[in-house]
């Protein structure tokens, strides 16, 4: 540990109190998730459903897309209503209509205000006690409530059939026409729907506050936020506040200006012959940028869904082509091309690690990874269309078509086939590492690099500890590991640690100097990063104690976020260290604009859906589209295109950049992505969060709310902000693709290094 002792065990001691504190909480869901009910019945004995049935009512909602078609307790698609809000609703409004023309002879709506506030006081108590039996399991509902459920149940079986009265529903909400084809998958769905709508409408035992922390916002029963909502929505605050604060005195008053040694006159990486299984890396790249240029395409393609919901511009391709099917292949293409971008910058690291040579059948580990990779690739899309068209068996939904999970969507085969291509690729890594640990000198930046690769290597295995049955509460927090943990947390460190070691190694900063800001950045992202993966359980079924940690922490977690622009400068300011460097110029301009959206779109639109009280209102609107898109492309695209054009760099030595292509390419892609936030995404969501304020979270997610004509028009204006992108997306694809497939580019092998010097 050396002169890093202090940054080492404190590093040590973050990741020894958050995971503590991470597995604490994960006890905690697991004993305080909500029940589900063995029965649900009436008071005379009618069996409503069971526990299997809302099971197999969550399968057959995951088989339909799941996810992305609307969401479920606020996570999700957007188009569609979150399904947990819309019953509950229905059913609430459903009971004060039974109870009107029992008691009155009309309508609700026909009652005069005294006789209305009766009849909510009536549902409220009996909507929000907790009839759950902890011996029988079984949850005991009225003969009104009974009905009032049964009429929903027929609404939904209408709806995600063919029933030609929903028709124009469905088109709003990107539905295709027989969602699901079987009528007995459209009852058990019912019973999921319902199971999620009770968790959220009914007290838990002994509290005064309902399974989801009173989400979603129902005034008819008083939804509304708790009071620790509220608290620790303040805390939050303050404690962002005082982390920027104390960041900004540590920096003053602990950081140490160090002399620069000139930088080299050549760049040291071209003094390396290029080794076969670096040589392999072209076709990371060429896979890379492909699955890129697709899914921007595809985007473009489901965000014209909002708009006319089964047809692209009257072509009607949601038959085999749905929404759920395309914003499925959306995510999961980025996800798909953004790993591999970090996999193959790791690939090229690890032979230079290895003393400029590879280890033994380096090359062929390398071609069968990526083959692998391809084949779970094709497999997973395959598998996607055959689920949500309904051409494979429900039963083999889960493990060769769709989760239905955001984000994990793949079918478990593919997922696990990804699991192993990663584990396989820390075996690479390893093999290049482990020589390089032996030898002499300062081990402490490379120390870091290797726990940030192993951890890669393993974490996304947190996705295989749920099944296709588990409760939806337990199922969100291994997805939260996955989804934020593995890559908010542990590629954060990684790129940190990667970026480090390659410009110090390129001789553009001092070796100790990129340590202690590597070791320091790992300690500020795991530590608000660990534990702040709560913030997305505020209402997924938890308790008060996790909505305190994930408040606190995740404010601590953007803490380093927002002051990202003397990162930035001091990435930008390597250009002019050496003359060599301009070669470098656009990898360099790409890790600058990853500073900017990480400020921007994990930072600041991360902390706008942060704080409970703001969450409370804005799970599932549009505003955690604004983060998802600044943050996910903003920081993890950016980054991983930088790498390609990184390992590009040295891949094809005799190439220049097409300065003019390349700067269409980064002004569009930026301009187009601020385009799409600005002109849609957050209008749009503003307009939510003050429709959810004011009425509740089912009106803003709801059919006449989406369709009205001002929400339309700024759907449509996202097409702007798409074209934009788009050009910007195949300026780096036809860059990177004519630089692969050019031959005077490449390095001549001969063990001359002339060819490779510039």
């Amino acid at each position: 540990m050396g002169e890093y002792k202090k940054l080492w065990w404190t590093l040590i001691g973050v990741l020894v109190v958050a995971f503590g504190v991470l597995g604490w909480m994960g006890k905690e869901v697991y004993h305080q998730a909500p029940p589900i009910p063995a029965q649900v019945a009436t008071a005379d004995g009618k069996v409503l459903m069971t526990h299997d049935q809302i099971l197999d009512g969550q399968v057959a909602w995951q088989s339909a897309g799941g996810m992305t078609l609307g969401s479920i307790l606020g996570h999700g698609a957007y188009q569609a209503p979150d399904w947990t809000a819309d019953w509950l609703h229905r059913e609430l409004t459903g009971w004060l209509d039974l109870a009107s023309q029992e008691k009155f002879g009309v309508k609700y709506d026909q009652l005069d205000a005294d006789n209305q506030v009766i009849l909510q006081r009536q549902l409220k108590a009996e909507y929000r006690k907790n009839t759950y039996d902890a011996t029988s399991g079984v949850v005991t509902v009225s003969d009104r409530r009974a009905q009032a459920i049964a009429n929903t149940a027929s609404y939904y079986d209408k709806l995600f059939g063919d029933d030609a009265s929903l028709h124009e529903s469905r088109v709003h909400f990107a539905m295709k026409e027989g969602t699901l084809p079987s009528a007995e998958d459209r009852a058990r769905l019912a019973n999921f729907f319902f199971w999620t709508a009770w968790a959220a409408g009914t007290d838990r035992p002994d509290s005064v506050a309902t399974y989801t922390n009173n989400w979603p916002h129902e005034p008819l029963i008083d939804n509304v936020p708790t009071p620790e909502n509220v608290i620790w929505s303040v805390v939050s605050v303050i404690l962002l506040i005082a982390g920027v604060g104390l960041l900004v005195w540590a920096w003053a008053f602990m950081h140490k200006e160090e002399e620069e040694a000139p930088a080299p006159a050549r760049d040291p990486i071209l003094q390396l012959v290029l080794t076969p299984s670096q040589r392999a890396l072209g076709k990371y790249l060429f896979l890379v940028v492909a699955l890129f240029v697709a899914q921007i395409f595809i985007g473009g393609f489901t965000a014209h869904y909002t708009v006319e919901g089964q047809t692209f511009y009257g072509i009607n391709a949601s038959k085999w082509l749905p929404y759920s099917l395309t914003r499925t292949w959306h995510i999961q293409a980025a996800l798909f091309w953004i790993a591999t971008g970090f996999l193959a910058v790791g690939l090229f690291v690890a032979p230079i690690l290895n003393g400029g040579k590879d280890p033994k059948y380096q090359k062929l580990g390398v071609d069968i990874l990526f083959w692998a990779l391809v084949v779970v690739v094709l497999g997973s899309f395959t598998g996607n269309f055959a689920a949500i068209a309904h051409l494979m068996p429900e039963s083999w939904s889960f493990w060769l078509g769709h989760q239905g999970y955001e984000y994990v969507e793949l079918g478990r085969v593919w997922q696990i086939g990804k699991f192993l291509g990663v584990v396989f690729w820390l075996v690479l890594m390893l093999r290049g590492i482990v020589p390089a640990l032996k030898q002499k000198g300062d081990k402490n930046l490379l120390a870091l690099f290797t726990a940030s690769v192993i951890c890669i290597g393993l974490f996304y295995g947190a996705g295989l500890v749920y099944g296709q049955r588990t409760n939806l509460t337990i199922m969100e927090y291994w997805r939260w590991w996955v989804v934020h943990l593995w890559v908010e947390g542990f590629f954060e460190v990684f790129a940190t640690a990667a970026l480090a070691f390659i410009f110090s190694t390129m001789g553009l900063v001092s070796k100790r100097g990129a340590t202690t800001a590597s070791l320091a950045s790992a300690v500020l992202f795991m530590l608000g990063g660990t534990p702040g993966t709560m913030h997305h359980l505020y209402f997924s079924g938890t308790t008060t104690p996790i909505m305190a940690i994930g408040a606190s922490f995740s404010a601590l977690e953007v803490v380093p976020l927002v002051v990202l622009g003397y990162e930035a400068w001091e990435n930008w300011r390597l250009k002019s260290r050496a003359p060599w460097m301009e070669n470098l110029r656009w990898p360099l301009q790409f890790f600058l604009a990853v500073s900017f959206w990480n400020m921007i779109g994990a930072g600041v639109f991360g902390f706008m859906v942060n704080p409970p009280i703001a969450l409370y209102y804005i799970q599932g609107m549009n505003t955690t589209a604004v983060h998802a898109h600044a943050a996910l492309f903003g920081v993890y695209g950016f980054l991983a295109l930088g790498f390609v054009l990184f390992v590009l760099r040295y891949l094809r030595p005799n190439m220049s950049f097409n300065n003019s292509l390349m700067n269409t390419a980064f002004w569009c892609m930026n301009i187009g992505l601020v385009m799409m936030i600005t002109l849609s995404l957050l209008p749009i969501g503003v307009m939510q969060f003050y429709a959810s304020v004011s009425q509740g979270t089912w009106w803003a997610r709801g059919e006449t709310f989406m369709q009205q004509d001002i929400l339309r028009t700024l759907r449509w204006t996202r097409t702007f902000g798409d074209v934009v992108f788009i050009v910007g997306g195949l300026g780096v694809m036809w860059q990177v693709v004519t630089a692969l497939f050019d031959a005077k580019a490449a390095p001549v092998v001969d063990g001359k290094l002339a060819a490779q010097r510039t």
